[in-house]
């Protein structure tokens, strides 16, 4: 994360803020420390006496116009650069023995500018979603907040004929982070229409932002989900209700019918295709079949054959250069 201020400076702007409530100079909290404010005052003053508190008191009051400022999240650091360099500024304002008053409000009007300068904070944009993008911070606080949504998205109504194709694009209408982005699916069957996270169960085969079924039978009826995550945040939430209208295809018959429900309710294996090394070959019995064994006979007279043809050409050459 990037750095807003020194070690000090969060804490005393938040003692600042508990105890004063809403101070006319927060953004100055924000970005600056006590002693940094203090070490000015004191450039322009001295150390001691009634003008220090005079000098604090403007210093506070001249940056007032910046109490409900916010800004893009993303910009904190290059604000707080602004501040500290405004705080070289001042002393070397101090040391040339200038006015504090006429330097507070000058340091303050250039801080609106720097602070108009800045990358805008985006819109939200509705309906769902925890929209990074547009967060921004708030110096009345000195704290960032996000778009007050909801991370459920409405749920959307696909209707699709028996027998044909339901496509589901998980995709959202705000901007995603560029890395580390995953979808993870999900289905409650049975008819349902639900964002209870309760009724679903995983999908594990879809990854992808888009999902496809075909051909569509009255058994995908439901509700699938699609989770969007930021390294391992979910981000926003999509549901697709899916509706299975329309009798059995053309042409399909009654035993077709039953054929299917007979594989519907098979259990079903995940068979991996395997090819074994010549390690694994040798190190499980049951490996060595017969065609096996004629593979590795085969190899071994590859090889034998090979080595017998460079032995030859390089008796060959040995003997053409005597």
């Amino acid at each position: 994360m990037v750095r807003l201020a020194p070690a000090s400076a969060v804490p005393c702007a938040m003692v600042a803020l508990t105890v004063f409530g809403a101070p006319t100079w927060a953004c100055l909290l924000c970005f600056t420390s006590y002693s940094e404010r203090l070490l000015v005052c004191q450039t322009f003053v001295g150390t001691e006496g009634p003008k220090l508190k005079k000098c604090e008191e403007a210093f506070t009051a001249a940056f007032k116009h910046l109490l409900d400022t916010e800004i893009n999240y993303d910009e904190r650091s290059h604000l707080h650069d602004s501040f500290t360099q405004m705080t070289h500024s001042l002393q070397e304002v101090a040391t040339a023995q200038g006015s504090f008053e006429v330097a507070f409000l000058d340091a303050a009007d250039q801080m609106r500018k720097v602070i108009a300068q800045l990358k805008e904070v985006p819109a939200c944009i509705p309906p769902c979603g925890l929209q990074e993008v547009a967060r921004r911070f708030l110096c009345h606080g000195c704290y960032s907040k996000v778009c007050d949504l909801p991370l459920d998205c409405p749920v959307q109504d696909v209707t699709v004929n028996r027998g044909d194709q339901a496509m589901f694009s998980c995709t959202v209408n705000f901007q995603l982070p560029k890395e580390e982005i995953t979808y993870s699916w999900k289905f409650a069957g049975g008819g349902v229409r639900t964002q209870d996270l309760a009724f679903f169960r995983e999908m594990r085969r879809a990854h992808g932002y888009l999902a496809r079924i075909r051909p569509v039978q009255p058994t995908h009826h439901g509700t699938f989900s699609c989770v969007i995550s930021h390294d391992q945040r979910p981000l926003a939430r999509l549901y697709f209700f899916l509706n299975v209208t329309g009798p059995p295809p053309r042409g399909e018959t009654e035993l077709q019918v039953l054929f299917r429900e007979v594989l519907r309710w098979a259990p079903r294996e995940t068979i991996e295709h395997w090819r074994p090394s010549l390690s694994e070959l040798l190190a499980k019995p049951g490996a060595l079949t017969l065609s096996n064994q004629c593979l590795i006979a085969a190899a071994a007279a590859f090889a034998s054959a090979g080595v017998t043809l460079l032995a030859w050409m390089f008796f060959r050459w040995y003997c053409s250069g005597n």
